[in-house]
């Protein structure tokens, strides 16, 4: 098996020792991505699990584009929250605008009791290629 390690030029600067993506076997494993509106880990996350839940998903999906993949290749999300019983449905509103309807991904969520810098949400995701 050989091992594949990406980084995405123009995905925020990771906040930890770790790539953006690792590819074994036609299968990606994107490393969580935090709400950073740019690509400096010192900007502000925007306000509000709404608008850190889209910032997320667009972050997300630069990885996946600098892969030459889209939403319609992730088999599974883990999604990790600040204030679970806060944010669930705030941030589910959101999640379920990303997706079709029958075609969504495999997904766990999780509240935890604290994420980098300060952020609501933090997602992760495992794609395959076609």
């Amino acid at each position: 098996m050989t091992l594949q390690h990406h980084m995405i030029s123009g995905a925020p600067d990771p906040v930890a020792p770790f790539s953006h993506a690792v590819e074994a076997d036609g299968w990606v494993y994107l490393t969580g991505q935090m709400p950073f509106a740019g690509t400096s880990i010192d900007e502000p996350y925007p306000q509000g699990i709404a608008a850190q839940t889209h910032q997320v998903m667009h972050n997300l999906r630069n990885v996946l584009n600098g892969l030459h993949l889209d939403l319609a290749q992730v088999v599974q999300v883990r999604i990790y929250l600040l204030h679970f019983d806060r944010d669930y449905d705030a941030m589910n509103t959101v999640y379920a605008t990303y997706f079709a309807p029958g075609q969504r991904p495999a997904r766990t969520c999780v509240g935890v009791s604290g994420l980098a810098k300060g952020a609501l949400i933090e997602i992760d995701m495992v794609a395959r290629r076609p």
